[in-house]
């Protein structure tokens, strides 16, 4: 695909050689990232942050990556603080902050809202996520963590097999993977749920059709066996008509140190798109996994930037120019030390 101008809202945009372009561009990025070095090529862009729905991570992983291309960034947080709670279309508010911002970045609650808005937008948009549909930009670094992962174990992402697990019917983060992985031959896909929280057909047949092995489990112990990712996520309250229905399923899916050392193999990568609910009626991921080496769950929120940094510098046509623009780091950078 032609990047440049482009909007980034759904997995099915892209083919193979263009999630590897945007791999290798995330790997030049690693020493902006890591404040190694500073570049400034988006010196005088604006970001326009447009999150209708929680988030932490990737609301701040956007507009650092833009922060760390020299950008500037401009966020609206939850339909209270927009003028959408006046009644305003998501049509006319993306013809009004189209002429404020030079790209928007947005989340929204409805499955579908962030393709309709960019419809209107005179400037290029990325998904933040839609509801329960689709997460492009955390599939892509989902992806992207697990070859750096497999690399490191000298292995590619040809001949995965990859464990699901939780709430695979709300879970956009699975929906956008499941179609990446669509693209790569010889993997397999375990899927880990409750029948009621099963991975929508449509995905699944999906998967099938591109010759993904997929299998069902609905006990967690036989289902992690001999896989080389387990990638835990989280029940999503917010996506139930109610709580009660959600307490239904929370904590069935827990991993911890013990079973992991007893049912997974020594090098299985744990992964989980964040947050992890660590409450205690939920705990997906036990704080005991927290010293084990393959726990990547930072790792992989690190790796959010990398993506995010890769995305803005190709949409807005400037991946040639950023070291042209770069110069050392002035302060203290405690990731040195």
């Amino acid at each position: 695909m032609n990047f440049t101008g482009a909007h980034i809202v759904s997995i099915d945009q892209f083919e193979r050689p263009d999630v590897e372009a945007i791999f290798a561009v995330a790997d030049r990025m690693q020493p902006y990232a890591l404040r190694k070095r500073v570049t400034r090529v988006l010196e005088g862009a604006i970001l326009g942050n447009m999150f209708f729905e929680a988030s932490t991570r990737t609301r701040i992983s956007f507009g650092s990556a833009f922060n760390l291309l020299g950008g500037e960034v401009r966020e609206t947080a939850g339909f209270d603080n927009s003028a959408l709670v006046k009644g305003e279309s998501l049509q006319d508010t993306a013809r009004v902050l189209s002429g404020f911002s030079d790209v928007i970045c947005m989340r929204h609650p409805v499955a579908g809202s962030v393709a309709d808005f960019a419809l209107a937008s005179r400037v290029p948009v990325v998904s933040g996520g839609d509801g329960a549909n689709e997460h492009p930009t955390q599939a892509l670094l989902d992806l992207y963590t697990i070859r750096k992962e497999m690399a490191d174990r000298g292995r590619s992402i040809t001949g995965l097999k990859i464990a699901m697990i939780g709430d695979l019917r709300h879970g956009r983060t699975v929906h956008s993977l499941g179609k990446l992985l669509c693209l790569y031959t010889d993997v397999e896909v375990v899927l880990i749920s409750p029948e009621k929280l099963s991975l929508p057909e449509g995905i699944v047949e999906l998967m099938r059709n591109s010759s993904i092995k997929v299998t069902h489990y609905d006990d967690l112990l036989e289902g992690i066996v001999d896989v080389d990712i387990v990638y835990s996520t989280r029940i999503q309250e917010e996506r139930f008509p109610n709580k009660r229905e959600a307490d239904l399923y929370r904590g069935k899916f827990r991993l911890n140190q013990a079973i992991y050392t007893e049912f997974c193999q020594p090098n299985t990568v744990i992964m989980h798109p964040m947050p992890r609910d660590s409450r205690s009626d939920a705990n997906e991921l036990d704080c005991d996994l927290d010293n084990n080496p393959n726990l990547a769950i930072f790792r992989q929120a690190d790796n959010g930037v990398l993506v995010r940094m890769a995305l803005f510098a190709m949409v807005l046509d400037v991946v040639d120019s950023v070291d042209a623009h770069s110069h050392d780091v002035r302060w203290f950078n405690a990731r040195q030390n």
